[in-house]
């Protein structure tokens, strides 16, 4: 068992209401839970997954793994997914590049 905290932005009442069922709700869309097992932190991601069809917002879920750099996971539903890298020592967060962060000199078109 270890800490998990799931951080929700724009979803339906729906996933608020089920995440405040399972753990408590310390700010606005910020859940957390000390004692949730790994089967249990499973479960809820399901029902996350299987709940977020549509959703135009995200969710985000951190929890202790020590199977991974910098010993944190990190679960993403909804845009801006990212990854967590070790460069040098050190954690990164990487987020994936999309058109509209690209360096505007890349964009350009050629006639001939």
């Amino acid at each position: 068992m270890s800490l998990t905290v799931v951080v929700t932005r724009n979803v339906p009442d729906r996933i608020r209401g089920f995440l405040a069922s399972s753990m408590l709700e310390v700010g606005p869309g910020v859940y957390t839970s000390h004692n949730i097992t790994v089967a249990v932190r499973d479960r809820i991601w399901r029902v996350l997954e299987d709940w977020f069809i549509g959703v135009d917002g995200s969710i985000v879920m951190v929890f202790e793994d020590k199977k991974v750099p910098g010993g944190l996971s990190v679960q993403v539903l909804g845009i801006p997914p990212i990854d967590l890298v070790e460069v040098d020592g050190m954690i990164l967060a990487r987020r994936q590049k999309t058109d509209d962060n690209q360096d505007s000199s890349n964009n350009f078109e050629t006639s001939e």
